[in-house]
């Protein structure tokens, strides 16, 4: 009875053993070190799921066009031109509800000695203009956005040689 036993609890210890390497290696299991929130890479239903609980939209965790990622690149007059729009965080509002972004580019080094205005014109045909300020690689300038239907966002930038360019795009696509 000994010998069965320790055959047995032989055989339960090589089956853990061959189990828990695969187990193991098999990444994080739904859960982080921080508490064990689930964030499991598996799709469901269609949304995905490496979304924090916080991070959920209204209507069901379904993003509107508005609030996914939009970033639109552009050659203008040898220039390299990307036009980012993002909603404004709560509280970090600098001007609207959306920040509009814009990074120049030449030969793949940002410039940072433009001087620019910004323009959109709303789906309703008002329009404003907003002299575009620095951040970093980035110029920037807050409008609000909120409302349905395509704005045409507008730029005009002057480089150090003097010279205008404009370019433009809509958003949403």
């Amino acid at each position: 009875m000994k010998k069965t036993a320790q055959s047995l609890s032989g055989i339960t210890f090589a089956a853990l053993l061959a189990t828990a390497g695969p187990l193991y290696a098999s990444g994080d299991h739904g859960h982080d070190e921080h508490g064990g929130e689930h964030k499991s890479e598996m799709k469901h239903d269609g949304h995905d799921a490496k979304q924090g609980h916080d991070e959920h939209k209204s209507h069901a965790g379904h993003e509107s066009d508005m609030d996914k990622m939009f970033l639109v690149k552009k050659a203008v007059d040898g220039y390299n031109v990307s036009f980012h729009v993002m909603k404004a965080k709560p509280g970090k509002e600098m001007g609207g509800s959306h920040n509009f972004m814009i990074k120049i580019e030449k030969d793949g080094k940002a410039l940072t000695n433009v001087t620019m205005n910004t323009k959109v014109k709303h789906p309703n045909g008002s329009s404003e203009t907003k002299k575009a300020m620095k951040m970093g690689e980035w110029m920037m300038a807050g409008y609000d956005l909120g409302h349905k239907g395509k704005h045409k966002m507008m730029i005009l930038f002057k480089t150090a040689d003097g010279k205008k360019h404009r370019a433009g795009i809509y958003y949403p696509k």
